[in-house]
């Protein structure tokens, strides 16, 4: 069974998604990030990237990981809040600590790819759970 099977499927992903970006929206370090997006459509987005990249259906059909990002200024500490909200989420979702630790080492790679000048140490709080 798949991370994206095991944890509900599209309703559960869809509800994580929703929670997360609660939490991100209410952080001050992150906000900004945000002002002017289409918060519909980035979830919808979001929630497509992770039920492929946790073995769902393939419909993601958005850019890389780097070209979404690229020119944002987002910093490692901007990464590494967002995870940790991402672990919050899952964490209120009732995903068990093994998946967790599971979405993790899915999920801590991609720093490279969102961190303006990245190829550095992943989040801390994900890569705790990662072990």
């Amino acid at each position: 069974m798949s991370i994206y099977e095991s944890i509900g499927g599209e309703p559960a992903l869809t509800a994580v998604v929703d929670d997360l970006y609660e939490r991100i929206l209410a952080d001050g370090t992150l906000s900004a990030f945000f002002v002017g997006t289409n918060l519909n459509k980035l979830k919808g987005r979001q929630v497509e990237f992770f039920a492929q990249a946790l073995g769902g259906p393939p419909v993601y059909q958005g850019r890389t990981m780097e070209a979404v990002h690229h020119g944002l200024g987002i910093e490692q500490r901007h990464f590494d809040r967002v995870a940790e909200h991402l672990v919050a989420s899952l964490t209120a979702a009732g995903v068990p600590q093994d998946t967790i630790a599971a979405i993790a080492a899915v999920v801590l790679p991609l720093s490279a790819d969102v961190v303006a000048g990245a190829h550095h140490d992943p989040s801390p709080e994900l890569r705790k759970r990662e072990r």
